[in-house]
C-alpha cells in the first residue's frame, strides 16, 4: 500500500512538472514577440518639447507610439500630436502649410501623401495610440507636432529606421 502511494504521488508530481514545461513555452513565445516592437511613450506638455527626439526600428518592424500630453492648458491654446512623415519630407515645409490648416487639426490637406502616420490632436491629459510597421527603406524619416509654433520651438525628432 505504502509503495502505490509513494508511485501514485511520483507519477501526479511528473505530470505536473511536464504540464508546467508546457505552459513556460507556450508563455515566452508571445514574450520574444512581444521583444520584438519597438514601445516608444512620448509625453508633450507645456513647455511644447517631446520628452524624446529619437525612435530606432529595424526596417518592417513592429511599433507602437503612445503619445500623452501631460500639459495643462486648454487644446485650444496647447494641443499636441504625433506626426510621422516619408523620408525625404522637409519637416519645416510641413509645420508651415500646417498653421492654416486648423479645420483638419493643424494637418494640411495639400501634404497629406507626406504623412506615415500620425495621432489626434490633444488636450490636457489626452492619451492617443499608433500601431504601425516601420517603413523597409533604412533612413530617417522626421517627426513634429503640427501645432502653430511647435515646431519652430523644437517638437521634432526623428525615426531612424537601420
Amino acid at each position: 500500500m505504502k509503495s502505490q502511494a509513494s508511485f501514485l504521488l511520483l507519477a501526479c508530481g511528473l505530470v505536473a512538472l511536464a504540464g508546467c514545461g508546457k505552459n513556460d513555452t507556450s508563455a515566452s513565445a508571445p514574450a520574444a514577440a512581444a521583444s520584438s516592437v519597438v514601445t516608444v511613450e512620448l509625453t508633450a506638455g507645456d513647455s511644447m518639447k517631446y520628452n524624446l527626439n529619437l525612435i530606432e526600428a529595424k526596417p518592417g518592424q513592429d511599433v507602437k507610439v503612445s503619445l500623452t500630453n501631460i500639459g495643462t492648458m486648454p487644446k485650444q491654446a496647447m494641443a499636441h500630436n504625433f506626426i510621422l512623415l516619408q523620408k525625404g519630407t522637409d519637416p519645416k515645409a510641413f509645420a508651415d502649410a500646417a498653421v492654416t490648416a486648423a479645420a483638419t487639426d493643424y494637418i494640411p490637406a495639400s501634404m497629406a501623401d507626406k504623412i506615415i502616420v500620425h495621432t489626434k490632436l490633444l488636450g490636457p491629459k489626452q492619451t492617443d495610440e499608433l500601431n504601425f510597421k516601420a517603413p523597409t527603406e533604412p533612413g530617417e524619416y522626421p517627426f513634429l507636432c503640427s501645432f502653430p509654433a511647435h515646431f519652430l520651438t523644437g517638437m521634432k525628432g526623428v525615426l531612424v529606421v537601420k
